[in-house]
């Protein structure tokens, strides 16, 4: 199976060589592979060597225009195919993932500086989702309700909401992508999807190819591609369809508000995952080693470079000193190495922006009157793993999200500030609360404004099967994963019988 595919199928593709792609990577639209309706292309680029790793079809809004009509038209025979035979598609996809997993990995690490032990954490998700999704094949059940009309039968029925549109991220490209769509196909519903500029192969094509080989009828899955130009136009198309029933987003807040708003002028619902400001609350039982394990992992996995990062973390007075010294004792062991180096865990930033933006966050804080106990500087295309104290609430740095290889601690002289401290942001993804006492953090755990706390574990975590989502500035209307799917991507329906004939007052 080639996994990068171009328009010669024979020549190697670019995963496999680590070279540019000679000829463009295409759209995958009703079955085929075309390029752009205009033939455009853009490069997409290593984050290692800041050099293009392929040449992809830079997509317009005819091309979008030309997915939605045919995920539109494939979409009445998919939903009327037996659950069985949808969930077989999933099945096999899960199947060929296996067998071909190593390339998805290269894609990973190539495409988006994801470091292996990352990228092999990512592809580990996939086939769960996958056998997710094909399980929720058959549990989109209704209900057989009373009615005070004598002879009346009402039942509620949840059918395919339509035409799918996502648009999805770089960060965890091949995750969240598949994410946004799979349980939605499941359900019966068709997708386009628009990958980020930053992941065009492992966040979309890739996935077109995967689905392809596993044998899905022609339009129930497409992906578009586009440059960065064209990216507000081909969405803002996407977006305005009226063929698009849903709107599948996972990306910054700003751009959030911007999609929720226009589906709203519309009344089109909404998936949304957007930033977080997740914290790790350190209670004064917890065991320190654990908490600088678990906050460690929680805030350089990737860089730092996911929604569910932390780099806020709250630790109780009395083992404030000794967790800080041991954090850093942590982080000074891991210096930037390239993404392919086994022994990486802290590799590239996706491009000079978001490079620019961390080292703007973290200057800003010292300036102010921050402490840099380790790291703060730029280095090629790495960013050094850096942790701070002395941060401020008068300060960028505490509010905004960093989306990088930085975490601060702070102080917190009771459980009641502790929690302050955790809830004192716009945000409300992902949090942890690590204490000795996992009744104590249950409890606590209600207290914290998160869509999802996890008591003695990193924040950084997701199952397939359990509703993934966020509260405050973080998501809204609808979760991915299991009942939640089920409720963003179909629509109920109430259908009631009257079997006798029913008595009217007039």
């Amino acid at each position: 199976m080639n996994l990068l595919r171009t328009s010669e199928n024979s020549q190697p593709t670019t995963a496999q060589t680590g070279a540019q792609s000679r000829t463009p990577v295409l759209l995958f639209i009703n079955g085929t592979w075309r390029p752009a309706a205009a033939t455009h292309t853009f490069a997409d680029i290593n984050p290692t060597t800041r050099l293009p790793y392929a040449t992809v079809a830079d997509g317009d809004v005819s091309d979008i225009e030309s997915a939605i009509a045919a995920a539109k038209v494939a979409q009445p025979a998919w939903e009327a195919l037996p659950p069985a035979a949808r969930s077989g598609f999933f099945y096999k996809a899960a199947e060929i993932f296996q067998s071909s997993q190593e390339k998805f990995v290269n894609a990973l690490v190539e495409e988006t500086g994801s470091g292996l032990g990352k990228a092999m954490f990512e592809c580990s998700l996939i086939p769960l989702a996958l056998r997710e999704a094909a399980a929720l094949t058959t549990r989109a059940t209704g209900e057989i309700l009373p009615s005070n009309i004598p002879g009346k039968v009402n039942t509620i029925s949840r059918t395919a909401a339509g035409v799918v549109g996502v648009i999805s991220p770089w960060n965890f490209p091949l995750y969240l992508s598949l994410r946004g769509f799979v349980y939605a196909l499941a359900l019966g519903n068709t997708a386009v999807l628009k990958p980020s500029e930053d992941s065009p192969v492992s966040g979309g094509t890739i996935l077109a190819e995967l689905f392809e080989a596993a044998g899905l009828p022609s339009g129930v899955f497409n992906v578009v591609t586009c440059s960065r130009d064209k990216v507000k136009a081909v969405a803002a198309a996407m977006i305005n369809d009226p063929r698009v029933a849903r709107i599948s987003f996972t990306g910054s807040t700003a751009v959030g508000r911007e999609v929720a708003t226009t589906s709203a002028a519309q009344f089109k619902r909404v998936v949304l995952e957007l930033g977080g400001k997740n914290p790790v609350v350190v209670l004064d039982d917890a065991d320190v080693d654990y908490a600088v394990n678990v906050a460690f992992f929680s805030a350089f996995l990737h860089q730092g470079q996911i929604c569910m990062s932390a780099d806020k973390i709250i630790v109780a007075r009395n083992l404030y000193d000794s967790f800080v010294e041991k954090l850093i004792a942590k982080v000074s062991m891991f210096e930037p190495l390239e993404p392919s180096n086994p022994m990486a865990v802290i590799a590239p930033i996706i491009n000079d922006r978001q490079l620019d933006r961390i080292d703007r966050l973290v200057k800003s804080a010292r300036d102010a009157g921050a402490t840099i106990h380790l790291g703060g500087e730029k280095l090629g295309p790495f960013y050094r793993p850096t942790v701070m104290t002395g941060v401020t609430r008068d300060m960028d740095i505490y509010h905004e999200e960093i989306f990088g290889p930085v975490a601060f601690v702070i102080p917190a002289d009771s459980e009641e500030e502790a929690i302050a401290l955790a809830n004192d942001t716009v945000y409300g993804l992902s949090s942890s609360i690590i204490t000795g006492n996992a009744t104590r953090g249950q409890i606590l755990a209600t207290q914290i404004e998160a869509g999802m706390v996890h008591v003695n574990d990193t924040c950084v975590h997701d199952e397939p099967h359990c509703p993934f989502g966020g509260m405050k500035a973080s998501g809204w209307v609808g979760k991915w994963g299991a009942s939640g799917a089920i409720e963003a991507f179909t629509e109920q329906r109430w259908i009631s019988v009257q079997t006798v004939p029913r008595a009217f007052p007039f």
